[in-house]
C-alpha cells in the first residue's frame, strides 16, 4: 500500500517521487509530477461530452464537471470554469518563453494544464486541461 501522508492541517497529499511513479501511468506522471504537455488531439477527453465530473489523476479530487466542457478547437479539454474555486491553484508560467497562467490540482499540487482568458461567457475563461491529468466519473 502506497503511504500517502497529508500535510496536518492543509488538506495537501504528499507522496515521495517513487510513491508518484508507482501510482501513477508514465503519461500521467510526466503531465502531473513533471508539467509535460501531451500532444494536441490525442487525449483521451478532448472529444468526449459525456455527463459527470472529471477529478484528479493524481488523487481523486473534483476538479471540472461536464457541464462546464466546451469543445474550444484547443486540441485540449477545455472548461469555463473549475467545480469549486478551492479545487485548482494558479501561479504564473514563464516557461517556454511564454507568460501563461498554470493550473495545478490543489490537494495533491499536480500540474492540469493553463487557464486563458478567451473562453465563452460568463466567466470568459478556458481552463486547457491535458486528460492524463483527469479520470472521468460518469453522472
Amino acid at each position: 500500500m502506497t503511504d500517502t501522508r497529508t500535510k496536518p492541517g492543509s488538506g495537501i497529499i504528499e507522496k515521495s517521487e517513487s510513491e508518484w511513479r508507482k501510482d501513477l501511468t508514465p503519461m500521467q506522471y510526466a503531465v502531473l509530477r513533471e508539467k509535460a504537455t501531451e500532444r494536441p488531439f490525442t487525449g483521451e477527453y478532448d472529444h468526449s461530452f459525456e455527463p459527470g465530473t472529471y477529478v484528479c489523476a493524481g488523487c481523486g479530487q473534483t476538479l471540472f464537471e461536464s457541464d462546464d466542457k466546451f469543445d474550444s478547437g484547443c486540441g485540449w479539454p477545455a472548461f469555463s470554469a473549475p467545480a469549486d474555486g478551492d479545487a485548482v491553484a494558479e501561479e504564473r508560467d514563464m516557461s517556454h518563453g511564454m507568460v501563461r497562467t498554470e493550473v495545478l490540482c490543489a490537494k495533491c499540487n499536480g500540474h492540469l494544464g493553463h487557464v486563458f482568458e478567451d473562453g465563452p461567457g460568463p466567466t470568459g475563461l478556458r481552463y486547457c486541461i491535458n486528460s492524463a491529468a483527469l479520470k472521468h466519473s460518469p453522472k
